[in-house]
């Protein structure tokens, strides 16, 4: 069964996709910015406040499908430039209890919107 996830707590997707989509015990979440769900822009501040956004955004999704953070199996976080790899893996960190999930760091050129960090993830019930 696949059913779409949808949450007003988290920013609406900015193009032709969905926030989240669950495929029998699997949540495969779309990459989430650093964007407040209620303004649509960025937070203020540097990357270290937009990854803390980011999972803001990404408990939300969780929520709304009935999942935790600690049902995260994969992680893949997209950065903008690397030299931010040690800020953001300070905040990564924290988001989690126990064990942390696989990861995968990837530089890329620009994001949407010119963001600093997106992360996606895929979690399993």
């Amino acid at each position: 069964m696949e059913k779409v996830i949808q949450t007003n707590h988290a920013p609406v997707a900015i193009g032709p996709y969905s926030q989240a989509i669950r495929k029998n015990n699997m949540l495969f979440v779309s990459g989430q910015l650093g964007i407040e769900p209620a303004t649509g822009n960025f937070v203020e501040g540097g990357v270290k406040e937009q990854t803390k956004q980011v999972f803001k955004n990404i408990r939300a999704i969780l929520s709304a499908a009935g999942y935790a953070m600690t049902d995260i199996v994969k992680t893949t976080v997209f950065l903008t430039d690397m030299t931010d790899f040690a800020v953001v893996n300070e905040i990564y960190s924290l988001q989690f209890e126990g064990d942390f999930p696989a990861r995968s760091a990837v530089a890329v050129k620009t994001l949407p919107k010119n963001g600093l960090v997106e992360i996606e993830i895929i979690a399993v019930k």
